[in-house]
């Protein structure tokens, strides 16, 4: 079978030019790249609704505040490490703490952005914007899961942040996948470790499992696309069905999803714990391929940190 590879940035705005045709609250606001964000199809589609800001991610996030307080459903596109970062007082004061309707996607999330280098490389966002109460997180893996995390935001009443990519990344599901927020989807059941996906990683993921299968080990794979409200039963569940549970992500290993999941496992069914990510580190400027190599983001790694787990149970 023909792997089929997909821009998650193409399936949202795709998707919310869908969504706006009948549901003239949505309007979009962009920071001076919106061709690299996509958001440049929305402002075709409806010029009228599209607000070009200029670089002035701050005043972005203001202005889409104020548009919020007017019954208007703003989505802020620009890149994760600008939305969550430089933009971060904004999104704290005048979006979450008013628990306004504004909706954050940042695109080019994490070192698979590449050759931009560190400056851009968005390994904190998902850290920073699980801090702020009332924010919900999502992080989807495929372009199915995309588009349909997208209409829920538009019916979920209050802020969001989504992470999108700027490579192309593997289909997972099908037409028929249903998005269930807040709660984890079991890919496939096992009773030796607990593998925990989220986003680009979730394709990493199965082929590690694929390589833990091969050598004879039974693997539980999760995919988590809701950061923010985390899935504690699943987690809880998973850690008493398998002892050990490794987390994979895109992203620091500080305060993302291995954060997320060793808050609950230390609450409520301490076990062992692996966290796949970056580690204390800016990555460097290189191809994305290179830099998964670098920092140990693959399916290898993946499953190298599964068998130590593993070992360590015994």
């Amino acid at each position: 079978m023909v792997e089929v590879r997909t821009d998650l940035r193409d399936s949202f705005i795709e998707k919310l030019i869908e969504l706006a045709r009948s549901d003239e609250r949505i309007v979009v606001l962009d920071a001076d790249v919106s061709t690299s964000t996509k958001s440049h199809a929305f402002a075709q589609a409806f010029p009228e609704r599209f607000v070009e800001l200029g670089i002035a991610e701050q005043s972005m996030v203001g202005t889409a505040a104020g548009l919020a307080t007017m019954g208007l459903m703003p989505f802020v596109c620009c890149y994760a490490v600008f939305a969550s970062s430089r933009a971060f007082d904004q999104v704290r004061i005048s979006v979450a703490q008013t628990r306004l309707n504004v909706k954050i996607v940042g695109t080019h999330g994490g070192v698979s952005v590449g050759m931009d280098g560190p400056t851009h490389h968005s390994i904190e966002d998902i850290c920073l914007m699980r801090t702020l109460p009332y924010v919900t997180v999502i992080s989807p893996a495929d372009d199915v899961e995309t588009k349909a995390a997208t209409e829920y935001i538009t019916r979920l009443a209050g802020p969001c942040y989504m992470r999108l990519l700027r490579v192309k990344v593997p289909r997972i599901f099908d037409s028929g996948y249903e998005f269930k927020p807040g709660r984890g989807l079991v890919l496939s059941p096992g009773s030796d470790v607990t593998i925990m996906a989220t986003g680009v990683m979730l394709a990493h993921a199965l082929k590690a499992q694929d390589k833990l299968q091969a050598e004879g080990y039974s693997v539980r794979l999760i995919n988590i696309h809701t950061i923010k409200p985390i899935d504690e039963d699943i987690i809880i569940e998973s850690a008493k069905t398998t002892g050990g549970i490794v987390t994979c992500e895109d992203h620091s290993i500080y305060g993302g999803l291995g954060s997320a999941v060793a808050e609950v496992l230390v609450r409520h069914c301490p076990v062992k714990l692996r966290t796949v990510g970056v580690r204390d580190c800016f990555a460097e400027s290189a191809p994305p391929h290179d830099l998964f190599e670098k920092y140990c983001l693959t399916a290898d790694a993946i499953a190298h940190a599964a068998k130590e787990l593993i070992q360590e149970k015994v």
